[in-house]
């Protein structure tokens, strides 16, 4: 008998041995880049981080070096009016914020995340090239103004100009769909220590992202305005450079999630399924052979379901049941007419996060203004300090300086004490979070209006409204709008970025931040659209005339957008209560 007690406790003592060395690699299906189970101790987590973050503040110093003073350029530079600049500049942001839907495709369905992150990055760093070639070669840009005179630009200008432009948009789509999912893929899910430093990472990575945007919004608009455009579209180019090398020195730490094959394709799939059985009916017995389908199907999607079925959009199981007469007469499975349980969840969930992510538009309309009318009020206050002028667009820094002293605060000191209160390790919910940046938005803009009003009505005291004269009204009252702004951010963009990535399939998580994303690219075309229309609509007396802003009512417009965020914080709290799914 002693013998046979060894032998069990010896298979004890090595089913040990092998649980405790399963325990150095990381169990979510990751690899590294040898294609082999990476070991805890030696990838991701913290220690690839620093490459990621160096990467995309870099990124983020290039694309906000240029996008927030971008209507001073279209203004000073191009000789455009006011709302033409506003038009071009927000509908090159929203094509930065739609083409990462492509990106997001090819990430999840053929290249994964890392690749398309390369890839695209020389795509970006072409565009910059071209951006700033734009703006050196004396050919490529239109003439200096001649007293009044400004001539406009050539058309080959223009299309050298938007050329390296919306290069640069294409580059971004590549990059900012994966970048933060690609992040949050270095902490192991299964593990509990690695899962809760992964809601730390969306914290810090934000936090990165504003350093870039802090940098741009201070020294490099300074240079922009007082060196020359030239070398301060010179300067993002070296940044972005060293953004794709920072990135490439991380690549022995990462771990890298394999692409899972098209999302879209899987999406179509469920619907063809389910609308090829129009007359069925969902019942019990069904129910049954929908989950021995599931269990039957899974052979090319890890061996079982990875999500649980459930109750809603009753209309869609139809796709996941396998009718009697096609199991005997067909042969084998075709994916158009029979899904996974698996796949027919995964479109339960995009349908039920589609009311969370449409609020998200409003809040980009509202966000949107830092880069355009925020800056063409700055524009008609008083600016001098001394003989040195500030830049409007400069004032952008104290969006994002908010952030940077918010969210140590943020992670440090309000989340341990909201912990005491709520139990949860993170403090708030992700819907919590956004629905305070939603509210949080809207005092912006409340305080937008409040200084524009002031602005007007000084302006009409001192006889200013005909020669359009700035108002000796120091721009520093601007500050409370744009830090309250960054605070929005740090509540709304944090919460949106880390809900959307736990909430999303597995399988779909680089095209969910780029659906995130798409709020961007609407309410940019949804400003700009507002914009034309209000001006429109104004006529002569425009709310925004094209060049003198004393003559107009640019606080009728902001007390507009404060409305419009009014209306949506109630609409976003009603579908947050019913939003009820938790991914398992």
């Amino acid at each position: 008998m002693g013998s046979i007690d060894e032998e069990v406790s010896l298979l004890e003592v090595e089913e040990s041995l092998v649980q405790e060395e399963l325990k150095l690699y990381a169990e979510d299906g990751s690899i590294d880049i040898r294609g082999n189970p990476p070991l805890k101790q030696k990838t991701g987590n913290w220690k690839a981080c620093p490459f990621i973050f160096a990467n995309e503040c870099c990124e983020r110093l290039a694309y906000y070096g240029i996008a927030k003073n971008l209507i001073t350029y279209f203004t000073n530079e191009l000789h455009e009016t006011n709302v033409a600049a506003a038009r071009h500049v927000m509908t090159w942001q929203g094509t930065c914020y739609i083409t990462p839907l492509a990106g997001a495709l090819i990430a999840d369905s053929y290249w994964g995340r890392y690749w398309t992150i390369v890839c695209f990055s020389a795509i970006y760093f072409i565009g910059l090239v071209v951006l700033t070639l734009s703006a050196s070669v004396p050919g490529l840009k239109p003439e200096e103004c001649i007293g009044s005179l400004c001539p406009p630009a050539t058309t080959v200008q223009s299309t050298f100009l938007f050329s390296g432009l919306y290069l640069i948009a294409l580059g971004t789509g590549g990059i900012k769909p994966c970048v933060s999912s690609f992040g949050a893929d270095q902490f192991d899910k299964t593990d509990p220590n690695e899962r809760v430093r992964k809601a730390s990472f969306f914290n810090w990575f934000y936090f990165t992202t504003n350093i870039g945007s802090f940098v741009s919004s201070t020294f490099l608009f300074w240079v922009q305005e007082n060196c020359g455009w030239e070398l301060g579209f010179l300067i993002p180019t070296v940044f972005m450079g060293l953004a794709t090398i920072s990135f490439f020195f991380g690549t022995p730490l990462y771990r890298f999630q394999k692409p899972r094959g098209s999302p879209i394709t899987r999406v179509c799939q469920v619907l063809v399924a389910a609308y090829r059985k129009p007359n069925l009916k969902v019942s019990e017995e069904n129910n049954t052979l929908l989950f021995e389908t599931c269990d039957m199907m899974n052979s090319s999607n890890d061996g079982n379901c990875k999500i649980e079925h459930t109750d809603g959009y009753k209309f869609l199981d139809k796709a996941a049941i396998i009718l009697k007469e096609e199991a005997i007469a067909e042969p084998f499975i075709d994916p158009w007419k029979l899904c996974t349980v698996t796949q027919v969840e995964e479109v339960k969930i995009l349908l039920r996060l589609f009311p969370i992510w449409a609020s998200g538009i409003i809040f980009s309309v509202l966000h949107s203004q830092i880069y355009t009318l925020f800056v063409q009020q700055g524009r008609s206050m008083k600016r001098n300090i001394g003989s040195f002028e500030i830049p409007p667009a400069t004032l952008g820094m104290f969006d994002t300086a908010s952030v940077l002293v918010f969210v140590p605060i943020y992670d440090r000191l309000i989340v341990p004490f909201v912990r005491r209160f709520t139990g949860l390790a993170k403090g708030f919910t992700e819907l919590q979070r956004m629905g305070i940046g939603l509210f949080v938005s809207v005092l912006s803009l409340t305080s937008a209006a409040i200084v524009e009003t002031v602005r007007l009505q000084l302006a009409r005291d001192l006889d200013l409204v005909g020669s359009g004269d700035t108002v000796p009204l120091t721009i520093f009252w601007q500050i409370p709008q744009y830090f309250l702004m960054g605070t929005a951010g740090v509540f709304f963009f944090v919460g949106r970025i880390e809900f959307f990535y736990e909430q999303s399939p597995d399988s779909m998580r680089s095209l969910c931040s780029a659906w995130v994303l798409l709020t961007s690219t609407l309410g940019n075309y949804s400003s700009s659209m507002i914009i034309t229309l209000v001006a429109y609509l104004s006529g002569k007396d425009s709310w925004i005339p094209s060049d003198n802003i004393n003559k107009g009512h640019l606080d009728y417009f902001f007390w507009l957008l404060v409305c419009l965020g009014c209306v949506n914080i109630p609409v976003f709290i009603f579908f947050s209560v019913k939003y009820t799914h938790k991914k398992v």
